[in-house]
């Protein structure tokens, strides 16, 4: 028998295009126990079009329906922790309110979780749709330009080690057992909610991925959090940007996570602990790079030699990018 399904939907000024994510996910074959609506400060009727469509579609007695709203905006990755906490169901999905699911998608991952008792998290790919569910081309995996053997590392297992070079989960594809959170939260305050918790998952069990496309994934300009493949002229923008504080932002993540992951003892394998510890080292390395292009060359390359970039970033990507930003 399947594993029972809460749904965490966090909503704000989501009116528009509530209503056709709630009836995807009442149109289910595996229709979830229940579902959460965290609303982060709405001054639209977000809340009401979730409750009418529920109603509207006969499902008000089979689905149970929880609702927060917060006067104050919370922010994404707390909205989210709110709504996690208060799913009760041994599966979690994360929904955004904006896209759309694909018929079958609970059923299908729900069955991952059953044939694989260590999974703690799955996610997939989507389908990036526009405002009105068109097609814009590529697919999110292909925005993000996820590359064969990063897909072959994660179900082999060896999910930490990709995302220790860069995030893959999205939120609005990712469905987790519940008994994740109780080493995940409180969710860092450093960190977006699905990276955290994909990489707590990762640190801890086991994280896989679907290759296919499970939702529809609008990107119309108003997305709190989106995906779009980058241009080449964006890339060399990127590329001679200020360096800003951004490598000790990142400096900072790695620490938090460090500190997690050492906090839950031995639930997780040293090796683990280790290979954070060195990402820490690396992104401290890069933070501290100074401002001259110059005067970093020397180091860059040294690293790059010992294989820091490629372990914990993107290779020589992250190696032009410390090379030609500007101090």
């Amino acid at each position: 028998m399947a594993a029972s399904i809460s749904v965490a939907l966090c909503t704000r000024n989501g009116a528009r295009f509530l209503a056709a994510q709630v009836e995807s996910i009442c149109a289910q074959d595996l229709l979830p126990a229940q579902i959460v609506v965290s609303d982060d400060g709405s001054s639209d009727d977000s809340i009401e079009v979730v409750r009418q469509t529920v109603e509207r579609l006969g499902l008000a007695g089979r689905i149970e329906l929880d609702v927060f709203h917060n006067p104050t905006p919370l922010g994404v990755t707390r909205n989210f922790e709110q709504a996690v906490k208060a799913c009760r169901h041994e599966l979690i999905a994360l929904c955004d309110q904006d896209d759309v699911w694909h018929a079958g998608r609970l059923k299908r991952m729900a069955a991952s979780f059953e044939a694989d008792p260590e999974l703690l998290l799955l996610h997939t790919d989507a389908r990036l749709v526009d405002a009105e569910l068109r097609p814009i081309g590529p697919t999110l995996f292909e925005a993000l330009e996820v590359e064969p053997w990063e897909i072959q590392a994660i179900h082999e297992g060896r999910a930490f080690q990709v995302l220790l070079r860069r995030n893959l989960a999205t939120g609005a594809t990712t469905m987790f057992r519940r008994r994740l959170l109780e080493a995940a939260l409180p969710f860092s305050a450093e960190w977006v909610h699905d990276e955290w918790l994909a990489s707590i998952a990762a640190a801890i069990g086991r994280v896989d991925l679907l290759p296919e496309p499970t939702i529809d994934y609008r990107q119309h300009g108003n997305n709190q959090i989106g995906a779009r493949p980058p241009t080449l002229a964006e890339k060399v923008r990127k590329a001679l940007d200020s360096r800003g504080d951004k490598h000790l932002q990142r400096w900072r993540r790695a620490v938090a996570l460090l500190d997690r992951l050492i906090g839950l003892g031995d639930r997780v394998e040293p090796g683990i602990v280790e290979a954070q510890r060195a990402k820490v080292a690396h992104q401290r390395f890069r933070a501290d790079l100074p401002a001259s292009r110059w005067r970093r060359l020397g180091a860059v390359i040294r690293e790059a030699r010992a294989g820091g970039y490629d372990r914990f970033g993107r290779g020589k990507q992250a190696v032009a990018q410390d090379l030609l930003e500007r101090g």
